[in-house]
């Protein structure tokens, strides 16, 4: 056959193999008939009715194994254009084409449920980048902005078909695009002036990279951050306040009363003397309470100086009376360090980690006790308290200021050590002791 010959379609070969599967009936059936003893009407009724028969089915047979082809060609057009509603009819289990035409159907199916996902994630996308309250820009290769969010186009001040397909430059943005891709702004746009916080990645669309820029205003948050806080030391001073205050103006109320009256019992005097007593203490209370937000206010910046520790850590010990702490100790170092702060520091942890062992031993624990050690790892000195209370049982709240278990505490304490730490750039963890009761208190400093 030669290369011009055209090469016979999928029907015509279905055709021809059906043509050529009932030739020999019909080749046997036309030889009876014409070498039979009849009329030439009846055989030509009979070779008419024959070959129509044989051709009929031929291409009845055609038809069925086409028909098929041709639904499926149909659906997977229509999924190819999106279009994942069409349905093939007669779709059965039992028979192969009936999977096939199954298959398909729970193909059309699932890519509709994933199309309605992908677009009810993108409908929850374009509104969260409308709502959100951070400016989000897209640029592409050549630098031209693409896309900006509500946020985006009032920083800008201009609407969005006036800034989309310009330049970086021309938008004041091009500093965006260059430098560290997550870093502090000082930059002043029509929509505000001040610190931002810009962050930069990249990513494709189309096969062609993309520059992704969010940018959002740090000194609105740094001032409501700073309004809450606000906030929650009002509050706690208005606690602390009412907490001393009310019983204070209750008993005089009642000590006034008392004064007034014509009649008094005979051991008013005592309840004169208790009455002040309970003003007395309460007053001290909250002046203990005020002492120490004001320490916590107004704590300067450390003044570093080269201190030895095993000196500090020893002098500290020997103010604590109530009980023997031992220190096992370390190797003998040097730090660069506050040491008026980093006494102030021990002194609180080495005094809450005694009282602790003294509960406990008021529980039946003779052998309590509490243990300084340091060492020193990956360049820094890290202090450890350790002691043999009870141990943490309120670990959220340990560095949450003016919240305290004790009934004479100001809850400023750890708060206080946590924020020298920081000042010298390290910090302050404390933790519940595995196999065994108690807490550590870890202090780690640079060395």
């Amino acid at each position: 056959m030669s290369k011009n010959t055209r090469r016979l379609t999928h029907e015509q070969i279905v055709l021809l193999y059906a043509l050529l599967g009932g030739l020999p009936a019909l080749v046997v059936a036309q030889y009876f008939i014409w070498h039979h003893d009849w009329t030439p009407k009846e055989q030509w009724t009979l070779t008419l009715l024959t070959v129509g028969c044989w051709l009929g089915f031929a291409f009845a047979l055609q038809n069925h194994v086409v028909r098929p082809l041709q639904t499926m060609a149909n659906l997977l057009s229509a999924l190819r254009e999106g279009d994942f509603a069409i349905r093939a009819r007669g779709a059965r289990r039992d028979e192969a084409l009936g999977e096939i035409l199954t298959e398909i159907n729970t193909l059309s199916r699932t890519l509709q449920d994933q199309r309605l996902s992908a677009l009810e994630a993108t409908a929850l996308l374009r509104t969260v980048m409308e709502e959100i309250n951070i400016s989000i820009f897209a640029f592409d290769g050549e630098r031209k902005l693409r896309l900006a969010n509500h946020a985006g186009q009032h920083l800008l001040g201009q609407p969005a078909e006036r800034i989309l397909g310009r330049d970086a430059a021309e938008i004041g943005l091009a500093a965006c695009l260059e430098g560290d891709a997550a870093r502090l702004l000082e930059l002043t746009f029509p929509g505000g002036s001040g610190r931002w916080g810009m962050r930069r990645t990249e990513f494709r669309e189309g096969g062609r990279p993309h520059q992704l820029v969010v940018i959002a205003d740090l000194s609105r948050t740094l001032r409501e951050e700073e309004l809450l806080a606000w906030q929650r030391i009002v509050r706690v001073l208005g606690h602390e306040l009412n907490n001393s205050l009310a019983p204070i103006k209750s008993i005089a109320r009642s000590l006034s009363d008392l004064l007034k009256s014509p009649r008094r019992a005979d051991d008013w005097e005592d309840d004169m003397r208790g009455g002040l007593d309970i003003i007395g203490a309460r007053a001290e209370s909250l002046a203990r309470f005020m002492q120490g937000y004001a320490r916590l206010a107004r704590l300067p910046q450390p003044t570093l100086a080269p201190t030895q520790l095993r000196p500090l850590v020893q002098r500290v010990v020997a103010l604590e009376t109530r009980l023997a702490v031992a220190v096992p100790g370390g190797p003998d170092l040097t730090l660069p360090c506050d040491s008026a702060q980093l006494e102030q520091v021990l002194i609180n942890l080495i005094k809450n980690a005694v009282e602790a062992a003294l509960e406990q031993r008021a529980n039946s624990h003779p052998e309590a006790g509490v243990r300084v050690s340091w060492k020193k790892i990956s360049g820094a000195v890290e202090v450890s308290i350790e002691d043999d209370g009870p141990g943490i049982a309120q670990a959220t709240n340990l560095f949450v200021p003016f919240f305290t278990t004790k009934p004479e505490g100001t809850g400023v304490g750890l708060v206080l050590c946590r924020q020298i730490a920081e000042n010298h750039g390290g910090n302050l963890t404390l933790t519940n002791r595995t196999g065994a009761s108690g807490c550590v208190a870890s202090l780690r400093l640079p060395a």
